[in-house]
């Protein structure tokens, strides 16, 4: 194959584990960065977050949007904010804004849904990436004919005991498939980009099922891969529970995934996340963006909803949100040699 188009690694599940436990890890980030300025150039994709409602139907064990949370805020974003939202994105030059929500199909109709795709892609030219969860085979193909781009759906982790006490009442497919997978291979056929991912760290996650999410990735052939250390909400189970991990969700461990999803996926989007940013505010992005991350979501949810989004404490973006500025950005990949391009 020519170098413009490099093979993915065969890495197998012992090279993984290797990779991931190795005492050091630098040769690993300088191979992923090298690899994704072959492939994405020097390039930074920024995509404007638009976080649509804290209100959620679901019971996640880890999520401080859980329905149980009591003392959870909930808010939904009116049509015209989002549009407001969409417009601004298109300001700013990001080429794509991605519209995610608690998982509500009582909120957010298989028909509001596609009429807003349809508004944005009308009034602004912006590309339309959706999270919103689990839906049914009608509601993601009417999305798709509305113009949706992309989906974004992380299946948290491969390991389907650990899976299935984290989303309590989560479905069985027929045949046993994790239920998000298939989801993720009916949208791929739909004609999405789609996008999947975990959270590191997880009580109860161990290195093995992490090194088989990171070859899941490849065999779902995935346009996008999100990773992020887990982060406890003390208003959850999860985080009440003393629940160990063989998993540290530090910045090293996540950039080693960020490294390894890199080499699996070469031409793959792997965005720098905001919680790597919140667990290591001053060298998170740098982090991300130096182990094979070519991707920097700006959250443009309006200041006065993004208290209420909070699948966990502490994000940098309400705590610090002059963190999240374009010149904060912009002056950090001129360090890095980097420059933003819109897609």
């Amino acid at each position: 194959m020519p170098p413009e188009c490099p093979k993915a690694a065969p890495w197998t599940e012992a090279d993984l584990l290797a990779a991931l436990t190795a005492p050091d890890a630098e040769a690993l980030f300088t191979r992923a960065h090298a690899l994704r300025l072959q492939t994405k150039g020097n390039a930074v994709f920024l995509r404007g977050l638009v976080e649509l409602s804290s209100i959620c139907a679901r019971d996640c064990l880890y999520c401080g949007m859980r329905r149980s949370n009591l003392n959870a805020h909930r808010y939904a974003m009116d049509d015209d904010e989002i549009l407001a939202c969409a417009s601004l994105a298109q300001q700013l030059d990001f080429g794509t804004v991605v519209l995610q929500a608690g998982e509500c199909p009582q909120l957010w109709t298989r028909e509001r849904v596609a009429e807003l795709v349809r508004r944005i892609k009308g009034e602004t030219g912006q590309r339309v990436t959706l999270s919103l969860g689990e839906r049914s085979e009608a509601d993601t193909a009417a999305w798709r004919a509305a113009g949706a781009d992309r989906y974004l759906l992380r299946f948290e982790t491969s390991d389907r005991a650990l899976f299935t006490h984290i989303h309590p009442g989560a479905e069985t497919t027929p045949g046993g498939e994790h239920p998000r997978l298939a989801q993720l291979r009916r949208m791929k056929a739909q004609g999405y980009e789609i996008g999947s991912g975990v959270m590191v760290g997880l009580p109860g996650q161990t290195l093995r099922s992490v090194a088989r999410d990171l070859l899941l990735f490849r065999e779902l052939a995935l346009d996008m891969v999100g990773l992020g250390p887990y982060i406890p909400h003390p208003e959850t189970p999860l985080g009440r529970e003393a629940t160990p991990s063989e998993v540290p969700a530090t910045v090293d461990f996540t950039c080693r995934c960020y490294a390894l999803a890199r080499l699996l996926l070469p031409h793959a989007n792997i965005p720098s996340t905001t919680a790597l940013s919140t667990i290591d505010p001053v060298h998170g992005r740098e982090r991300g963006l130096t182990s094979g991350a070519n991707v920097f979501m700006p959250n443009l949810t309006p200041a006065n909803r993004r208290e209420g989004y909070l699948i966990y404490p502490g994000k940098i973006c309400v705590r610090a949100p002059e963190a999240d500025s374009l010149s904060a950005l912009h002056a950090l990949f001129a360090k890095l040699g980097l420059r933003h391009v819109s897609a």
